[in-house]
């Protein structure tokens, strides 16, 4: 039973419809709640990279479990790897800087409003950007899906991920600051 509430990420998994969606959402919810509590952007990075590595080592080692007991290839009650993907995708993103400010300019507890504000609209970004990617598999997502057990749930996850991460990287060091 253990192992199930694992791979689904105590249970998100198994809501309908869209488990991919359900088990990508606890990275977004972790990093928003922390930028409203003023965490700065290395603690917030701390976490997301911990929660990376965790859910991506979970993944891999019990994967080939989740395909015996769910009897086919990356099943879609399997969770923890969209969780890893999305961890992936919000790390390094510039969310933490507005709160930091914020917090130093005399919010005594947490993020002011536009510091909030700025957090969603950014993790929103890479919450639609990552799930876009992660069901379209942009190559090379869809070759190494074919891996073997735990990697195969896993890797295209994390391609996903990488490829959310380095397009919201690039609007929001690029393109963003032209609009503000």
């Amino acid at each position: 039973m253990w192992r199930k509430w694992i791979i689904t990420v105590g249970g998100l998994g198994l809501l309908r419809p869209a488990p991919g969606t359900w088990g990508s959402l606890p990275p977004c919810a972790m990093a928003f709640i922390a930028v409203c509590l003023g965490a700065e952007a290395l603690t917030i990075n701390l976490m997301l990279l911990a929660l990376a590595a965790a859910s991506s080592a979970a993944c891999v080692a019990l994967g080939p479990w989740a395909e015996r007991q769910f009897q086919g290839k990356d099943p879609g009650v399997v969770v923890l790897d969209e969780t890893a993907g999305m961890s992936l995708a919000l790390l390094l993103v510039p969310l933490a800087r507005q709160a930091a400010e914020g917090a130093a300019e005399g919010a005594a507890a947490g993020a002011d409003s536009a510091s909030i504000g700025f957090a969603f609209i950014v993790i929103a970004a890479a919450f639609v950007l990552f799930r876009i990617l992660d069901i379209i598999k942009v190559q090379p997502a869809n070759l190494i899906q074919q891996f073997p057990g735990g990697w195969g749930i896993l890797l295209d996850d994390i391609v996903a991920g990488l490829y959310a991460n380095l397009i919201l990287q690039l609007f929001l060091r690029l393109g963003l600051p032209m609009l503000a």
